[in-house]
């Protein structure tokens, strides 16, 4: 039996004794999350090089090439509590499928259409691109918010259908291109959420059949990594008919990531109520061995976000244990979580968080108000504050819309 599966004898923290949900968690999923609102707010042309995203070609990273995978991690991380509870409370495994299934779909819609919200034409259109995007996501929240039972059955329909129709109607409207060669919506990379979505399509799904076996899941994982190797090396090219539609996943990367945070949870699951210290030595050494191996690769691929290349999911995989295990040490073993309370909003409402800042920038961009005028500065430490304000302001405006029942959940 592998080390990570043995019922080491131990005491048992209290926090951690038959744990429903684990804080480390939540906590990184706001962090991360977070992280992702600072990184896209920056004015990259002020702000230090090394926050930012590193150039296609660019054989490195910055911080902001760390984040989004990072993300992708504790969404596999989470997926083993959240399916074992659907399983615990009772769920069929067909309902789960149609969970998973419907989720993923949510997730690809919304990312496509935010995608595409930059490519509206507004002449061929007859909006301008900020209103298409103010309207497109007020009917994102009214398909998926996530109501309070006292709003019944009924409004709780008709709102979701107006949220449809509207969707509906921006869909048909939308053009984009030149007046001589109109053109209509990409699903191109997917956006963000629909990464996300093809991620969390094979993570859910992987541990559905495998459950806890880490084995299993290991195959899987070493399946994409590996499809991830291949298109590195350009070997996949028989498979360019259906990668318009399946590219994420033929590509590798983001499964592969997020099937590593998938067996991290499986661990963390199957361990957490046995000496933790064993845990915390297993994550160090797996996300060292991971960096280490990340720049072995680098003799073949260089470390780069934006061609995906197998060091840099590699490399993001062993920084985001090592980030994990430092919170769960916090937070979970010494039971210390008070410090992280403003990132709780964003952990909870993870969805809701990351919309909320694209909705205000087209609200400031339609109406003119200079209210982002600490990215016009030329000085680095202002333009850092100000997007680190603003990123925290964003988990506080989804506290309060969470206090008037506006939550986005799929």
């Amino acid at each position: 039996m592998p080390f990570f599966c043995f019922n080491l004898a131990g005491k048992t923290p209290p926090a951690m004794t038959n744990p429903v949900r684990i804080s480390s968690i939540d906590i990184m999923r706001g962090l991360t999350l977070l992280l992702m609102l600072f990184v896209n707010d920056l004015n990259m042309k002020v702000a230090p090089a090394w926050m930012g995203h590193t150039k296609a070609d660019f054989d490195g990273m910055g911080l902001a090439d760390w984040v989004f995978p990072g993300f992708l991690f504790i969404v596999g991380m989470a997926i083993p509590f959240a399916l074992a509870n659907r399983l615990k409370k009772g769920d069929s495994e067909g309902r789960i499928s149609l969970h998973i299934l419907t989720r993923t779909m949510s997730l690809l819609i919304i990312g496509v259409l935010m995608l595409n919200a930059g490519r509206v034409n507004p002449e061929l259109t007859g909006v301008s691109k900020d209103l298409w995007a103010l309207m497109m996501y007020v009917a994102v929240f009214f398909v998926w918010n996530d109501y309070p039972i006292k709003t019944g059955r009924y409004p709780k329909t008709i709102l979701q259908l107006i949220g449809v129709l509207a969707l509906a109607v921006l869909a048909i409207r939308f053009r984009s291109g030149q007046t001589d060669n109109p053109g209509w919506m990409i699903t191109g990379w997917w956006g963000i959420l629909g990464l996300i979505g093809w991620g969390y399509l094979i993570g859910a799904f992987t541990w559905l059949l495998c459950r806890d076996s880490i084995s299993k899941i290991l195959l899987v994982t070493l399946f994409f990594f590996l499809l991830n190797i291949l298109s590195g090396l350009h070997l996949l090219g028989f498979l360019d008919p259906v990668k318009p539609v399946l590219g994420i996943l033929l590509e590798g990367n983001v499964p592969f990531i997020v099937l590593t945070g998938v067996t991290a949870g499986v661990i963390i699951r199957k361990n957490a109520s046995i000496d933790t210290r064993r845990i915390i030595i297993l994550f160090t050494v797996i996300g060292a061995l991971s960096i280490t191996l990340g720049f072995i690769l680098r003799n073949w691929f260089i470390i780069s976000k934006i061609h995906a290349t197998p060091s840099w999911g590699m490399i993001c995989n062993g920084v985001s244990f090592l980030v994990f295990i430092l919170i769960y040490w916090i937070a979970d073993v010494k039971n210390k979580t008070g410090w992280a309370a403003f990132v709780k909003p964003a952990g909870q409402y993870s969805l809701t968080t990351y919309l909320a800042p694209d909705i205000l920038y087209h609200a400031i961009w339609m109406t003119g108000i200079p209210i982002l005028i600490y990215k016009q500065s030329s000085d680095p430490l202002i333009v850092v504050a100000g997007s680190l304000a603003w990123a925290l302001l964003m988990a506080g405006l989804t506290a309060l819309l969470a206090r008037i029942n506006i939550r986005l959940k799929l």
